[in-house]
């Protein structure tokens, strides 16, 4: 048995494994995995949520020589950020934090409002003129009520004073001092920028502060006097910001001022001295204008009802509403906010699931029949084996179509991971039982795809099968209408063209659809009402994050882990713009070997905007003229016709183009076995989950296969997002790693663009805390529904509930 934990040690063990290619190396007493998995699977004096992690993780690598190689980083990766947080807090706990002062301020919530109830108008909220109320309507804002639900995505904590020489990179803390030097003034080589220089003294030091300010009307000398008569030199103020290392030393980015009197008064600021709430805003909305009026509306809160039945919240320890919902703005403390974000977090999923099983008793079932004989013909011809990850996606899917209520699951899997062949047993299945079938793809290209590859299949069963798209002639669009009111035909294949008017079902049983996040929920909606409550599959090779999964009420989810065995990993490689030669040389090399690549870019032609990117039409002559004069090169993108879209891709799938300029119209549906790099230009300027999809264009032969990602950004940021390609090849690490650094937007600061990509559970802490709230959601609402599925017994909730009724109802097979 190995010794108790050693952080020091599994940090040593996970870096010599990744350096030998996760080959589960062989140390001087145990394999690498035997040991990862003895020392996490011990009972470790760490945090419940550290130790759920390191359980889980064990198990992995007790299995850790039967997975992918990808599947190997992804479980190496975790372990390493999980050590990483545990050390972090340890060292945390060595040597906490001197006790901070905190400065006196005003209370916020002044009693002049407390007539206010959650329906009242804004505009009868003291204090507030027309043009605010205007500019709050932008985020859908009317009333008190409106206004006391739009969340925080993110707290700043100011309620820390520090003496400047204290100060560390990071901090988000006040410092309150002198002010020794103050210039305003405008910039010497642009008329339109104005600078703010002060420079702040306390009997610990000085630290210089720096502000800039875009337009005109700054310019202007009088705005400048006026700054300089607001802070005059001598004069004592609180400075809160978020301390950050600039080439003068550290500063404060961002900063908000006050005057006051002398060292020791009380602070007037709604954020100076304060733990600040930072809201999603819009352009033409300040922060200052939200905090504003939120404190204006704070004394409603107690006026607001609570839906949710006592007996659940003692059982789940949850915070009333009003509480929550004052918490969540300006919290007590730390453990009263993680505990409004408990409450909000509890209310989306409980709702949500809520309404998913009310719809559920609505449908009606189609039950397929149990064991289809067009399946057994079909595995006799198929010329390779089921991994054993389809073969569960199989087993779930099945089970579904046995159930008293319609199935509505989610195939999620990586590029070339094998979901079309699953996708084929639920078709054959609802074929074989009496019904008709649907299959829609988002381009015409991934359509045209899926119908030559089941088409194959389908002859050999002796089942027809047809593909209706926007270039279809109009004869034969006719002629399928017709097979498909009278009931003839058993799979239809299509893109959008499937939900016209026109296009009806004898009796549509399933529908399937690929690269959901593609299509509008509208789209999604019109081609589920062609039959009456059909069976749903939804494919995605997408990257989606597991939290996103375990928090949709709506849809169960099967999960395809594993490659078809022979697929080799992609050689992935971040390249700046000097290393381009190495990259046509690795092209000329692989081409002259009879394989092909691609090169994508993201446009089509120069614009003024972007005239540094290299666009795909002036791109593909250059390569063809002066770098590849021996080779031919090819032109895909989306302005070009149907058409023009087919010749383009089968010239290359025969081998009449070696290399293909692209746009991301080759992101889905192009499967060239004989491609082996993909070249992708200004990669930074793409999603991770969008390059992920590009990448996934090669590798699917049995040779060596290369992405390479070209960028010219010297953004940390960019950087960063691109090298998680380079480690990994697992959709779902990809997925995590994006949703971390993109996660709140912009949590430096206290501004942030728009506010449709913020929901309240983004504020958990991690995955575990997002899967334990969701659980207990979900536990509740099936408590509820089992109790009384009509909800009379429970009048406040059922009056919540069916808001959340109206505004869920029909929309969102995944949201």
């Amino acid at each position: 048995m190995v010794s108790p934990v050693d952080i020091g040690r599994l940090q040593q063990a996970l870096t010599i494994e990744v350096e030998h290619s996760f080959s589960n190396l062989q140390g001087r007493q145990y394999l690498f995995a035997d040991f990862m998995h003895l020392s996490l699977a011990q009972q470790l004096n760490w945090e419940e949520s550290d130790r759920r992690k390191a359980k889980t993780l064990a198990q992995e690598f007790k299995q850790y020589d039967s997975l992918s190689i990808a599947r190997r980083q992804f479980i190496v990766a975790e372990t390493r950020r999980l050590l990483y947080e545990v050390r972090r807090k340890e060292i945390s706990a060595e040597s906490p934090p001197p006790k901070q002062k905190k400065p006196k301020t005003q209370p916020l919530v002044t009693t002049k409002t407390k007539f206010l109830k959650p329906e009242t108008l804004l505009s009868e909220v003291e204090g507030l003129n027309g043009s605010q109320i205007s500019k709050l309507k932008l985020l859908d804002i009317e009333t008190v009520g409106d206004m006391l639900r739009y969340f925080p995505r993110d707290h700043i904590d100011y309620a820390r004073q520090v003496a400047i020489a204290d100060l560390n990179d990071g901090d988000t803390v006040t410092v309150i001092g002198t002010i020794r030097r103050f210039n305003c003034f405008t910039s010497p080589k642009n008329e339109n920028l104005t600078i703010v220089e002060i420079l702040l003294r306390d009997r610990s030091g000085q630290i210089k502060l720096n502000r800039f300010w875009m337009g005109k009307r700054y310019s202007n000398r009088g705005w400048q006097e006026q700054q300089k008569r607001l802070y005059p030199v001598g004069s004592t103020v609180a400075a809160s910001g978020m301390v950050k290392r600039s080439k003068y030393g550290l500063t404060l980015e961002n900063y908000d001022l006050e005057i006051l009197d002398h060292t020791g008064d009380r602070i007037e600021s709604n954020t100076i001295g304060r733990v600040v709430p930072v809201y999603p805003l819009t352009e033409g909305v300040s922060p200052e204008l939200v905090r504003g009026t939120i404190i204006k509306c704070l004394p409603a809160v107690g006026k607001l009802a609570d839906p949710i039945p006592q007996k659940l919240k003692d059982d789940y320890d949850l915070l009333g509403l009003p509480e929550a919902i004052a918490q969540i703005h300006y919290p007590d403390d730390t453990e009263k906010l993680n505990a409004a974000i408990k409450r909000l977090s509890f209310d989306k999923y409980f709702y949500r699931r809520l309404v998913a099983l009310y719809r559920r008793q609505q449908q009606k079932a189609i039950q397929f029949i149990p064991r289809s004989q067009l399946i057994e013909k079909l595995e006799e011809i198929l010329p390779f084996q089921l991994t054993n990850a389809q073969k569960r996606a199989i087993a779930e899917i099945r089970e579904d179509l046995q159930r008293p209520n319609p199935m509505n699951r989610l195939v999620q899997g990586d590029v070339g991971s094998g979901k079309t062949i699953v996708a084929v047993y639920a078709l054959l299945s609802a074929i074989e039982s009496g019904y008709q079938t649907a299959f829609m793809a988002p381009t015409e290209v991934l359509a045209e795809q899926h119908y030559r590859k089941l088409l194959e299949w389908f002859t050999l069963l002796h089942l027809p099968v047809e593909l209706l798209t926007g270039s279809t002639k109009t004869a034969k669009r006719r002629q399928i209408l017709s097979q498909l009111e009278t009931g003839e035909l058993p799979l239809l294949i299509g893109t959008h063209a499937l939900i016209q008017d026109t296009v009806n079902f004898n009796q549509l049983g399933l529908a399937v659809i690929d690269e959901q996040h593609r299509f509008g929920r509208d789209q999604r909606s019109q081609l589920l009402q062609k039959g009456e409550d059909p069976h749903v599959l939804i494919m995605t090779a997408t990257p989606i994050p597991r939290t996103l999964y375990l928090t949709n009420s709506e849809i169960e989810v099967s999960i395809i882990d594993e490659l078809p065995p022979g697929r080799k990993p992609i050689h992935t490689t971040l390249l700046k713009a000097g290393q381009r030669k190495d990259a046509y040389d690795l092209i000329r090399r692989e081409v002259a070997q009879g394989r092909q690549a691609y090169i994508v870019l993201p446009l089509v032609e120069e614009s003024e905007k972007m005239e540094n990117i290299r666009a795909a039409v002036q791109e593909r002559e250059h390569l063809q003229a002066s770098i590849f004069p021996n080779f031919k090169v090819g032109l895909l993108h989306g302005q070009m016709s149907s058409a023009e879209k087919d010749e383009a891709i089968s010239q290359f799938r025969r081998l009449e183009t070696q290399i293909l300029v692209a746009t991301t119209v080759v992101e889905v549906g192009v499967d060239i076995p004989n491609a082996s790099v993909m070249l992708i230009e200004h990669s930074d300027r793409f999603g991770l989950a969008q390059l992920h999809q590009l990448r996934g264009r090669v590798g699917r032969g049995a040779a060596q296969s290369f992405c390479l990602l070209m960028s010219a950004s010297k953004s940390e940021t960019a950087i960063e997002r691109l090298k998680v390609l380079e480690q990994s090849q697992d959709g779902f690490f990809i997925a995590e790693r994006d949703f971390e650094l993109r996660g709140k937007g912009k949590d430096e600061g206290k501004e942030q663009s728009g506010h449709a990509g913020f929901s309240i559970d983004d504020r958990l802490s991690d995955e575990a805390a997002r899967q334990e709230i969701y659980t207990i959601a979900r536990a509740a609402a099936e408590r509820i529904m089992k109790k009384d599925p009509t909800l009379e017994l429970f009048p406040a909730l059922k009056t919540e509930f069916q808001h959340h009724y109206q505004r869920l109802q029909g929309g969102a097979i995944f949201t």
